[in-house]
């Protein structure tokens, strides 16, 4: 059954709406990545933040009030008119929310404990449920007053492309008519203080399959699609193949052959029925790290022997983590849209000095475009901690 994304919601670091942030990611734009203070002692550290005031979380469900819901709440009042629509056509009970995250409202629980550290009290506006990892798609389904299905996926940085997956069995099943689905997750100390114990985060703007990458930027990002049975309004694009994998390697680093990730492309095309060479453009994982780079590189040579038009957006909005699977789906998504209509297509931004230990990639540059002729296939790979792996392939729906 064909998973249409009939809209989408997006904000990060290259904007608050899909016009702000398409025109930024097509210029390879990396002004939303600055370095600042207080994040980790004693570093002044690069990260993709969201700038400027949120939406306030309505006074009714004020106890479910986090950052992370905040920018949730943003991407869905940019699709509110296609929700409003699909609950008027399939009602509220057929509709699911799936997302992933993986920082749900931590950084205001942090805050919380450390108030009751100092105070030997919480502060009024603490509430434990904040920082449940199920509670942005509470919230959502809540403010939206949805009965279908409602959960979180996290499983880290694929957390929010499995949401994808996950939402297109909903509709497989015939357990929904529609899924709200996409992911959240935004900027905290606990996070970037986790990384930087792991001595991955890099003091510099990330610089992804480079001779000269030392680590990772974090960002922050909320992405909304609206997946269904039936075509809407908009352009006809579809997820169209999903693959999964879990090598089970190592509990942070990746099996350094690329075979769990080489496996998951490979189930994603057999379930969009494409053969390799049918792919238009990889969004790549490309975290800028020695292992995930040199892996996912061989894995890619191995599928594409020809090579394929790829790059790697972390460098324009850090690697957001739990909503990175659903923000370069969307950055896949909004290459395909009509309103794209020089067919750009996200380039690769690094110093240009390649690693002679890697196979070379071809890397999409500033003036590269997609073809403008249906049907076009992108995929978009995203791989986490423990060896989870997921491949996803968006393209022309038929």
């Amino acid at each position: 059954m064909t998973a249409y994304l009939n809209a989408l919601g997006v904000i990060c670091s290259l904007g608050r709406d899909k016009s702000q942030v398409a025109r930024h990611l097509f210029a390879g734009d990396c002004s939303g990545m600055r370095r600042e203070p207080g994040w980790v002692p004693e570093r002044e550290l690069p990260v993709a933040a969201v700038r400027g005031e949120l939406a306030p979380i309505p006074p009714q469900l004020a106890e479910q009030s986090s950052r992370n819901n905040q920018l949730l709440l943003e991407a869905a009042l940019q699709i509110r008119d296609d929700i409003d629509q699909a609950i008027h056509m399939y009602g509220r009970e057929r509709i699911g929310v799936v997302l992933g995250t993986s920082t749900s409202g931590i950084d205001e629980a942090s805050r919380g404990l450390a108030h009751f550290i100092r105070e030997q009290q919480f502060p009024a506006e603490y509430d434990y449920r904040q920082q449940e990892l199920g509670a942005p798609a509470n919230f959502l389904a809540d403010w939206l007053q949805l009965s279908g299905p409602t959960y979180v996926i996290s499983t880290a940085c694929t957390s929010s492309a499995r949401a994808l997956m996950s939402a297109q069995r909903l509709l497989d099943l015939g357990l929904c008519d529609a899924v709200l689905c996409g992911g959240v997750d935004s900027l905290c100390k606990l996070t970037l203080n986790g990384f930087s114990s792991l001595e991955a985060v890099s003091d510099e703007r990330c610089n992804p399959f480079s001779a000269n990458r030392n680590g990772i930027n974090i960002g922050e990002a909320a992405v909304l699609f609206l997946m269904s049975k039936q075509q809407g309004d908009g352009p006809a694009i579809a997820l169209l193949g999903a693959g999964a994998s879990s090598d089970a390697h190592h509990i942070s680093a990746p099996e350094p052959s690329g075979r769990g990730a080489l496996q998951a492309m490979q189930k994603a095309l057999g379930r969009a029925r494409l053969q390799a060479d049918q792919i238009d453009y990889l969004n790549l994982h490309g975290t800028a790290t020695q292992h995930n780079d040199a892996m996912e590189s061989l894995a890619v040579a191995a599928l594409f022997p020809d090579g394929v038009a790829c790059s790697s957006t972390k460098p324009l909005t850090g690697h957001t983590l739990g909503a990175a699977g659903a923000l370069e789906a969307a950055f896949c998504w909004l290459s395909l849209s009509a309103d794209n209509i020089d067919h750009a297509l996200p380039p690769h931004v690094w110093d240009g000095q390649a690693d002679p230990a890697l196979p070379p990639l071809k890397w999409v540059t500033a003036s590269q475009r997609l073809s403008s002729i249906a049907p076009r296939y992108l995929m978009s790979n995203s791989f986490a901690f423990g060896g989870n792996n997921v491949s996803l392939i968006i393209g022309d729906a038929p």
